[in-house]
């Protein structure tokens, strides 16, 4: 099963790692990354550009309204992810518990990725999907 960990962190959280060291931070994150690596779950690793960056699209109208980031109040930011192939949630979980960011203001949100085999297979648009994934060696 795959498992989505978003990482997240508060503000003041996500500014307080400006002061840490750049170099030192790739090492600690290059270690729990082999280490996911060497034990055969890591599937995808990305972390995010800053939200000052981003832009949000809201759909409350019509036409939709873009807005440039970063998004108004915003309480937590959405940093990165791993995508982990484990057994279970509970594998993600202890994978999920072993990040090297920690402390007051960092979270790890874990969420189930589905499948295409969880949609009806006779649906044109499954089978479409299922096509191109196929022709893209993603099944």
């Amino acid at each position: 099963m795959k498992y989505m960990l978003i990482m997240r962190a508060t503000d003041e959280a996500f500014a307080g790692m400006a002061n840490i060291d750049f170099t030192e931070m790739l090492e600690t994150m290059g270690k729990y990354n082999d280490e996911m690596i060497r034990a055969g779950v890591l599937v995808a690793a990305e972390g995010l550009d800053d939200a000052a960056e981003g832009v949000v699209v809201d759909y409350s109208s019509e036409p939709p309204v873009v807005s440039d980031g970063p998004y108004g109040e915003t309480k937590e930011l959405f940093g990165g992810f791993y995508i982990l192939n484990v057994a279970s949630k509970e594998e993600a979980v202890e994978w999920a518990k072993r990040s090297p960011i920690t402390g007051p203001g960092f979270k790890t949100e874990i969420r189930r990725v589905t499948t295409i085999d969880e949609f009806p297979q006779d649906n044109e648009w499954i089978q479409k999907e299922r096509a191109w994934r196929e022709a893209n060696g993603q099944l």
